[in-house]
């Protein structure tokens, strides 16, 4: 039925492989071209996925009647036939029976394969599936009938698949179809999704429900390949328990029912002797094991192992040392698995594997040893130019096949997140040049720990993979979200916000493109109902979810960052509320907002994912975007207060997954910048604190848990007034944690960490801080609570809190006293909300005189300074008062 899936794609891939390739003619001629705009350019038709080859529309429309006949050809395919019945009844038909002729009157007729639907394509004009790839069809839908026809049994049922697209749901007939041709068939052979990544492995339930989504998007491939089943990896000669067995034979049968070819991808190079003849035993004989179930592709993958230290002396005897005895021995393994296995059970799919050199294009003696001892028929898997390839080129899989010498199937490593759990991938397929299917064997697709999350993204794989040349990404990733959303334009809509919300990747380097997009709208309209209207529904989108989307997985999938969704969209509607306060004067508001955005961002931060090892990682959604509008909205409030508050922070470095630098001055050790590539001579990260100011230390956290390497090997830290001319702090050499105590004096606007030498490894920075000297001597009582002090109540920064230790005693005072008097309209006091109205009497020294300007209101006080230089300032505790708790005094 689907066995010659994988033969053909060796094949073709090996034609490739000698024959150079220039442009084309699809196997309809010039019909290719006219179907790239594809299903989606038909007014007012469904859209179609995969774009079709060619789709054309016709002037008629069928009806749905109450009962519809179906016409099979004598070998029509039975899942096929079911699928076209069940599409029938849910538009509408009442009654679908089977016939082997044409009925009489005006029921509606579908044929499906033989004489029938050839005569009916005929009568339609459309052509049949001759001349067709495997697995292409012919689909007409007008004149009151409806045909299809596979090159075989596939091809037939993916024309199922196609007409369950272009009818209806209906609860009684009636409906109009429009009339319709399609030619259609597959850029590459091979379309699917190979489970390969590590952490916790899906559960058989999702597996399951994988297979149909495979089906409906025409991916004809699944690959059972988890890292972390331990009868794959460390347990590969042991059976499996017969429980186990029992479930890889259901989905087995269930992906033969689905035209999915399933296969078993075993990895034994963790331990195997490969030139032990009871290794060979044993992997054979783990075949036949799960040849009985029903499997008929096998994989041997030989990745993230390594090659230079043997698991046996003899492999060392028998095939010497370094790369290309590697090659040598893997080579001699997988031939002797190949002919006395494969070649030996007819009906099995040429053998694959995965190289332990899988990621690059770079020739080496490990690959010449697989391209010259490997059997040809072999298919080699490749991730691209590296790991996670953030594109993959035509002229880059033209070398893969050369430097490999066999037909190449792709082991795309998008959307998994294996290695960045703290993210959701919901973005497009991106960064796969048009052309690049025809060059190989097949592309699979390595998905999420997360299986109904994966679905946005393999939407688009599938998409690309049967017709690169109509695919648009952002197309198609809104229409994978449409299709999860059931036509719900409500549900769209917050599933559109919460995918923008977790968009970035190695692939889609930009994170929430949309919302990205509304806020920098807003920087140039000041529209702030308009841009609330954006984050209402980013914060609305889990609820919506939660209580509308038909795929519970997803939402299972989903949780902590449906949770942090929703947070984040608070603290930014807050944080706009916290704009539109300052921008209107109203200081109250403002400040009672911008002492609930902490909260509110310590909030969104506290969701966790909980892997494999019970590990609890926090999530991240719309990183660099939500965070830093939250950040912004804080530092245009301390610019209307008069004071420098929290550095920003900038660099030349690019920053990986969204790890924004914004990160680096959060006060949050747990949070960091995390560059792209490592950093270059002269590369720096810098702080601007504003304003110029008098220099406390300078510290430099760098490196992290999982990453200890990632920090600058070689450099200097540097502090400038007018960002031109700059003065050494301190050179560091070898040391992942920085300090430095400025000369007396010393005073700055910026400081830089900057790279003296080039590295491989990349940069990690936790914290870059810089402690303030008192430019406002702060004195008096009452003294400040452990872990408080003083001197916060005037630093800069209203996000430090003085705390006293105790309650004001009679006659004590908090004195102020800047360095050189200042001119100032007013005094500015901010406490805490809920801060009790006159708690204190505040008074300016001018002339050396003190006068009482009036007493302290409630959280936000701003008083007249009046005339004269303003020497100093005292709050004059009341007696009795309660602890005092001072934010910060502004002359301002």
């Amino acid at each position: 039925m689907h066995r010659s899936r994988t033969a053909a794609a060796t094949a073709l891939a090996v034609a490739l492989a000698v024959i150079p390739l220039t442009g084309m003619a699809g196997p309809s001629g010039g019909a290719a071209a006219a179907g790239q705009g594809g299903a989606r350019d038909r007014p007012g038709a469904p859209p179609l996925s995969p774009t079709p080859q060619s789709v054309s529309p016709r002037h008629d429309r069928v009806t749905i009647t109450p009962s519809v006949t179906v016409v099979a050809g004598a070998k029509a395919d039975a899942p096929a036939l079911d699928l076209v019945e069940k599409s029938l009844k849910a538009a509408g038909a009442d009654r679908v029976v089977r016939a082997t002729q044409a009925p009489r009157g005006k029921q509606l007729a579908v044929y499906v394969d033989g004489a029938g639907a050839a005569a009916a394509l005929k009568g339609l004009g459309a052509q049949g599936a001759d001349g067709l790839p495997a697995e292409g069809y012919a689909l007409a839908v007008g004149d009151g009938r409806i045909a299809l026809s596979g090159k075989d049994a596939t091809g037939t049922y993916y024309a199922a698949q196609t007409l369950r697209q272009l009818l209806p749901h209906r609860d009684r007939p009636g409906a109009h179809v429009q009339g319709t041709a399609v030619r259609d068939w597959p850029a590459t052979p091979l379309r699917g999704v190979i489970e390969g990544f590590y952490g916790t492995p899906w559960s058989h339930e999702a597996r399951l429900d994988q297979l149909d989504f495979y089906a409906e998007h025409k991916m004809n491939t699944y690959v059972y390949s988890p890292k972390d089943d331990a009868y794959l990896r460390e347990k590969w000669r042991d059976p499996y328990p017969a429980d186990q067995l029992a479930q890889i034979k259901e989905l087995v049968d269930r992906a033969r029912a689905r035209h999915v070819e399933f296969t078993y991808a075993l990895s034994p190079g963790l331990s195997v002797c490969y030139s032990s003849e009871a290794d060979v035993q044993a992997l054979t004989a783990k075949f036949q094991t799960l040849w009985d179930t029903g499997v008929r592709t096998f994989a041997v993958p030989l990745d993230d192992i390594s090659y230079t230290k043997w698991n046996c002396a003899a492999d060392k005897e028998k095939f010497g040392t370094g790369g290309g005895a590697a090659g040598a021995a893997q080579a001699h393994l997988l031939n002797r698995v190949n002919q006395e296995f494969i070649a030996k059970h007819p009906g099995a799919e040429p053998l694959q594997m995965v190289p332990t050199e899988y990621y690059d294009v770079k020739p080496s003696p490990y690959k010449k040893a697989l391209a010259e001892q490997l059997d040809k028929d072999v298919l080699v898997e490749w991730t691209g130019v590296g790991v996670i390839a953030p594109t993959m080129t035509v002229a880059q899989a033209k070398q893969a096949r050369e430097v490999f010498g066999h037909p190449i199937l792709t082991w795309d490593n998008y959307p998994v997140n294996d290695y960045v759990t703290n993210r959701l991938l919901l973005g497009p397929f991106s960064g796969r040049q048009k052309g690049l299917p025809e060059q190989l064997a097949g592309i699979t697709a390595n998905p999420m720990i997360q299986p109904a999350a994966s679905k946005i993204a393999l939407h688009t794989v599938a998409d690309y993979a049967w017709n690169d040349q109509a695919y648009d990404a952002r197309a198609s990733w809104g229409a994978a979200i449409e299709e999860l959303a059931g036509g719900d334009a409500r549900t769209a809509r917050a599933l559109r916000a919460f995918a923008d919300a977790n968009y970035s990747s190695s692939l889609n380097p930009q994170q929430s493109p949309e919302l990205a997009a509304a806020i920098e709208k807003f920087g140039k309209d000041g529209n702030a109902r308009q841009l609330d209207g954006a984050l209402r529904t980013v914060q609305d989108a889990p609820a919506v979810l939660r209580d509308r989307l038909a795929d519970r997985g997803f939402v299972k999938d989903s949780e902590p960052w449906l949770d942090a969704t929703h947070a984040w969209g608070v603290a930014a509607r807050d944080a706009l509320r916290l704009l539109e306060a300052t921008k209107a004067g109203d200081d109250a508001t403002a400040w009672r907002l911008r002492q609930r955005l902490p909260e509110r961002v310590k909030a969104a931060r506290s969701f966790v994912y909980v892997d494999l090892t019970g590990k609890k990682i926090p999530v991240l959604v719309a990183d660099g975007v939500l965070d830093t509008f939250v950040e912004d909205a804080i530092a245009a409030h301390d610019r209307a207060l008069g004071v420098t508050g929290r550095p920003a922070a900038s660099t030349d470095l690019a920053a990986y997954q969204g790890n924004a630098v914004s990160r680096m001055t959060d006060g949050d050790d747990a949070t960091y910048f995390w560059s792209a590539a490592g950093p270059k001579a002269g590369a720096t990260v810098r702080l601007d604190l504003h304003a110029e100011r008098p220099l406390g230390p300078v510290t430099l956290a760098m490196g992290k848990e999982n990453s200890p390497d990632d920090y600058l090997r070689k450099g200097v830290l540097e502090y400038s007034s007018d960002n031109k001319n700059w003065q050494p702090l301190t050179a560091f050499d070898g040391k992942a944690e920085v300090t430095a105590e400025p000369p007396a004096g010393a005073k700055a606007r910026y400081v830089r960490a900057r790279a003296t030498q080039g590295q491989d490894s990349w940069l990690v920075i936790r914290e870059f801080a810089v402690a303030g000297t008192d430019e406002v001597k702060v004195a008096g009582g009452p003294p400040a609570a452990d872990g408080s002090a003083q001197r916060s109540a005037a630093d800069g920064d209203p996000a430090t809190v003085y705390r006293a230790k105790r309650a004001a005693e009679p006659g004590e005072a908090l004195e102020f006293t800047p360095e050189a008097a200042r001119s100032a309209r007013s005094v500015v006091v901010l406490r805490p909300e809920g801060a009790p109205a006159g708690a204190a009497k505040v008074e300016v020294r001018t002339d050396g005189v003190w006068r009482t300007i009036g007493t302290l209101s409630g959280a936000h006080t701003r008083l007249p300074a009046g005339g004269g230089a303003i020497e100093g300032v005292r709050l004059s505790w009341r007696d009795g008062a309660a602890a005092p708790v001072v934010n910060e005094v502004i002359l301002h």
